[in-house]
This record gives C-alpha cells, sequence and structure tokens, in this order.
C-alpha cells in the first residue's frame, strides 16, 4: 500500500482553541488556524502526526483528538479526517494525529506491562558508566498501530516530542554548561527508551515509524561530540544489526554558513544572536518501508514545487517548523 504520511510541529496549537476546547473562531488566533488548515489540506495526506496539539485533560473533559476534530470541522469543511491521541503530557503541548478512516484504522496501542509504559519513569544509563538514572517523558511519547480497513497490519508508529536543548533561565556560563549537559543527557535517555520500544517491534518482525520534534539532528554541535553520540543517531539504531536499523526520509542534510540543509526551523544562539537553520523534525522507517519521496515543507528551499511555492506565505506563518512529508510504500 502507498501512503503519504507527515509530521507537522503546529506551534502551541492549544492558543486556538477556547478553554472549552472550542475553535477559535475571530481575531488573530482564528486567522493562523485558517491557515494552517489551508497548508494540511495541501499536504493531501493518509496520515499526519501532529507535535504541540491542543492539550488533554486528565479528567478526560477535553482531549486532543476531540479539539483536532472539531477544529478541522471548523476549518476544513467536508474533510474526511479522524484524530487519535495518547498519555496526556505534564504541559500544554500534546501528541496526537490526523488520519483518513477511509483508508486506515488507527488504534492507540501504548505497551501494556508496569514499568515499561512511556507515561511512567524509566531508568537508563545515558553516560555508559554503567549506573542507570531514572528519567521521565516530559510528554509521553504516542504509540500507535496503523492498519489497512482490512484488519491486516501495516506498521507500528511512534509520535515523539522529546527534551528541548533550550536554556530560557538567566544564568552564569557555570551555570549554563552544567544546563545544558543535564537537557542532553535527558534527551539521549528519551531516545534510548524509545529505540528499546522498536527494538521489541522489530525483534517481532514489525514495521517501524518515528516521526515527530525530536529537538536534535545529526552531528549538530559540540556536546554530539563530547557525548560521541546523538539523539537520533540512538533512534536510529545499531550499525552491528543493520537490519533494524531506521532509515530517515529526508537526504543526509549539509552543513552551510547559515547551518543545515535541508532544515525545518531556526533558532537564535543563546550567546551569538545570531539565527541557525536546523533539521529537528524527522520521519525515520524500518527497512521494511519504501521511501518513495520525502521532503521538507520549507518554500526557502523547495523552489522547484509549485506547491510549495504557492503556499510560501502560509508556511511563514503558519508555524515556526516546516512539515516533514514523505511517500511510502508498506
Amino acid at each position: 500500500m502507498i501512503l503519504k504520511i507527515a509530521v507537522y510541529n503546529v506551534e502551541w496549537m492549544r492558543n486556538l482553541f477556547e478553554t472549552d476546547g472550542t475553535p477559535k473562531t475571530t481575531g488573530a488566533d482564528a486567522k493562523r488556524s485558517q491557515i494552517l488548515a489551508t497548508v494540511i489540506q495541501a499536504l493531501q495526506v493518509d496520515f499526519l502526526g501532529i507535535v504541540e496539539g491542543p492539550d488533554t485533560l486528565v479528567s478526560g473533559a477535553k482531549t486532543s483528538s476531540g479539539q483536532l476534530l472539531a477544529w478541522a470541522n471548523q476549518f476544513i469543511p467536508g474533510h474526511s479526517f479522524s484524530a487519535v491521541h495518547g498519555f496526556p503530557s505534564s504541559g500544554q503541548q500534546e501528541l496526537a494525529a490526523m488520519y483518513d478512516p477511509t483508508k486506515l484504522k488507527v488504534l492507540f496501542t501504548p505497551e501494556t506491562r508496569d514499568g515499561d509504559r512511556f507515561n511512567q519513569p524509566f531508568l537508563m544509563d545515558t553516560t555508559n558508566r554503567l549506573i542507570k538514572e531514572q528519567y521521565q517523558h516530559y510528554r509521553p511519547p504516542l504509540e500507535l498501530s496503523i492498519l489497512g480497513l482490512d484488519d491486516q497490519f501495516l506498521s507500528r508508529v511512534i509520535i515523539a516530542h522529546t527534551k528541548s536543548k533550550g536554556i530560557f533561565d538567566k544564568v552564569d556560563y557555570a551555570r549554563f554548561e552544567q544546563l545544558s549537559q543535564r537537557d542532553r543527557l535527558r534527551l539521549f535517555g528519551e531516545c534510548m527508551h524509545i529505540r528499546e520500544r522498536c527494538d521489541q517491534y522489530l525483534a517481532k518482525g514489525q514495521n517501524v515509524m518515528v516521526m515527530g520534534d525530536i529537538n536534535d539532528g545529526f552531528e549538530l554541535d559540540f556536546y554530539e561530540n563530547r557525548f560521541s553520540k546523538s539523539a537520533v543517531e540512538i533512534l536510529l539504531g545499531d550499525a552491528w544489526k543493520p537490519e533494524w536499523i531506521l532509515k530517515s526520509v529526508l537526504p543526509k542534510p549539509k552543513l552551510n554558513a547559515y547551518g543545515w540543509t535541508p532544515y525545518s526551523g531556526k533558532y537564535r544562539d543563546r550567546i551569538t544572536g545570531d539565527e541557525f537553520n536546523v533539521l529537528i523534525d524527522h520521519i525515520l522507517v524500518s527497512q521494511g518501508i519504501k521511501v518513495l519521496k520525502g521532503q521538507v515543507w520549507n518554500p526557502f528551499l523547495e523552489k522547484d514545487d509549485s506547491v510549495i511555492q504557492s503556499l510560501k506565505s502560509e508556511l511563514v506563518q503558519a508555524s515556526d517548523h516546516y512539515p516533514i512529508l514523505a511517500e511510502i510504500e508498506v
């Protein structure tokens, strides 16, 4: 089966809703909703992973998936989307997915064994000292199963929004260094935990996809050289098990004076004040999935893509990230 899949960090989508979970229909937020809806419609996806979606209350009084459907009903008339969410996060940014129910079945299928769930604390040796430390996902990764309409299993999917490396406190350089290392190890721990789950799926012979805002890239910075690893490379897998290595749907990024190309977002350096292009949004797939096409919907790079160029203004205004789109065969 050929599928069009995407992942999109939609930048604090909870701001587009009233406190009761209904979409805002007036003002600047409603305008951004319409712009965002235009981009999502143009993607023409069968499956869309949502990062920074509307929040889910522990009480269930409102859910990310319920708000997404209400939003789609308001801003994408005649849509065929359904939606799914997982464990609520500790904050106000949720992971969810929208999909075409006329083509797919998508189920929330979390690990059920006590101590192994993504919403529970876990132990991980992030420093290679044979000492495990306790970590917990701030936003529990969303574990899904994708099936055809005939209930044939197609793939597992994990949508993630892992630990940000940004430091937003006022600190001196010594404290900045301490927090940077702490955040990096937590990021490694989260990705090691996700990779363990991928290995469990792959051991059963199942296809796997990992997508989301990983807040890290390939060979990105000083700390990856210090620790001899990056979060994304942890997710890719072990070179000693090549058949289990995940592959990116995008070409290998290249470094230039402005950062990385392709890039899905940009950040301002805390010390120099310079803007830096980064590829931190990813779709990684297992060997059993054939990648037919993959691209960042970045209008400053995809100069020859008429659809992307026609949406240049919308892509810039909709979010501080660009979506990643791929066409795959499973």
